[in-house]
């Protein structure tokens, strides 16, 4: 035994600066990634996609035919009172529903059949009565997101208001002398004619946390791969010899099997590969079975689920085989710390900088958030995001197997073998 005291180590420099440098640049990027994707979302905010539907009949004033409704929405559509903020998509009542019932709109600003009628109405010279308000919808979607819904309720809400005071203002300035024969409530709501009324427009089931259990069903199927990788490496390692295994107070050791490191990564996927079969449906138990959550096509929830772990856990066990110790650093940056900002669930695509929309292409979280999405949410619908979630995923598979196969297929040709030099076979005299 050494008789150099343990605690000696803390006097020597490069444990200080390696162990510094790696925390720090850690906690920097995480700071990075995380506030700052979510510092300023109104600010960064860009062509958030809002459907923008007129269902007015129009009605006769005047001897001629009018359409309000026409008047208002063009007047949103062309306004740049939202700075490029909102990306208003003129479309009928059918297409506006199916477009929220896949999650491609956050939200819609309707003008109902009867606007123009209700509206000349205030404009009668009836002396008695109170006259009906004509009204602007704002539909919500919060399974698109809670966050990007609420930016697209403020935002609709705001144009309908700017809308109905404009639309005051040429009432107010058409009856001109008559106002003194219109009815007081009349007379009061020419000033701002339409109310504006808020409802859901695609409702979720009540234990579906508000549009969030997709998110959170997608994050624990990332985490419990990318935890599960780092299991599976460590127990092959030991399997095979290479480290040993601290069980408490005890050191157990195997005997060496020599593995190339192309062997070792292959036994590795193929344990991930059935073990996920097991952690999938675990999962899915406790999170449908024991807490509730609400979800349908569980047939397809579970292979979805299998295949988000498989695909989630084998990306991680590349990355660990490659880059080694430092493999856990790269693969919590990937999977967690790159991933939850940009997932689209939390804040909307269209509310992040754009080098965080960059990353949201390719960061698996995003891609498996889109697909559960669409299997609780949007009635399993392929362009609602599932398509993108299985295509994602067979391309990281791919990616993970010529990435991980290519680098350790060359570590194995140039000799940089995982053997310790003390196991290696001495060598022996041939007899003459």
């Amino acid at each position: 035994m050494s008789g150099i005291p343990p605690f000696r180590v803390l006097r020597a420099k490069p444990l200080w600066i390696a162990n510094g440098v790696i925390t720090g640049v850690l906690a920097l990027l995480f700071a990075v990634f995380y506030v700052g994707a979510n510092i300023d979302p109104v600010d960064h905010m860009s062509k958030l996609p809002v459907g923008l539907v007129n269902a007015d009949k129009g009605a006769a004033a005047g001897g001629k035919q009018v359409s309000l409704g026409a008047q208002i929405t063009e007047s949103i559509r062309k306004s740049t009172a939202s700075g490029g903020r909102i990306d208003w998509k003129v479309m009928d009542e059918k297409e506006m529903k199916e477009e929220l019932g896949k999650g491609k709109l956050y939200g819609a600003l309707v003008v109902p059949a009867d606007f123009t009628s209700s509206t000349t109405e205030l404009t009668g010279t009836a002396t008695t009565g109170t006259p009906s308000r004509p009204t602007l919808t704002v539909l919500t979607n919060q399974s698109a997101g809670s966050l990007g819904s609420s930016l697209a309720r403020t935002a609709t809400t705001q144009a309908a208001e700017n809308a109905s005071f404009q639309l005051g203002k040429q009432l107010t300035a058409e009856t001109g002398a008559q106002q003194a024969k219109l009815p007081a409530a009349a007379r009061v709501l020419l000033a701002d004619p339409a109310a504006v009324t808020v409802e859901d427009g695609h409702p979720l089931d009540s234990h579906s946390g508000l549009g969030l259990t997709a998110f959170y069903y997608a994050l624990t199927l990332v985490v419990v791969g990318m935890l599960s990788a780092n299991v599976i490496s460590g127990q092959v390692d030991h399997a095979l010899g290479y480290t040993h295994n601290d069980m408490g107070p005890r050191r157990l050791h195997r005997p060496l099997i020599r593995a190339t490191r192309v062997q070792t990564l292959a036994i590795s996927s193929t344990l991930m590969t059935g073990l996920s079969l097991l952690v999938g449906t675990l999962v899915m138990v406790g999170a449908v079975g024991i807490m509730g959550m609400d979800a349908s096509h569980l047939p397809l929830l579970w292979l979805y689920s299998v295949c988000a772990i498989a695909v989630t856990g084998i990306g991680a066990i590349t990355l660990l085989a490659v880059f080694g110790t430092p493999g856990m650093l790269v693969v919590t940056l990937v999977f967690i710390g790159m991933a939850v900002p940009t997932a689209g669930a939390t804040t909307p695509l269209q509310a992040l900088p754009g080098f965080y929309r960059f990353l949201a292409e390719f960061e698996p979280l995003r891609q498996i958030t889109g697909g559960i999405r669409s299997i609780l949410y949007y009635d399993a619908q392929g362009d609602a995001g599932l398509t993108r979630g299985w295509v994602m995923l067979a391309a990281g598979l791919v990616a993970a197997a010529l990435f991980g196969f290519g680098v350790l297929g060359w570590y194995d040709r140039k000799g940089l073998h995982r053997i310790p030099a003390e196991t290696k076979p001495e060598k022996t005299a041939v007899p003459a």
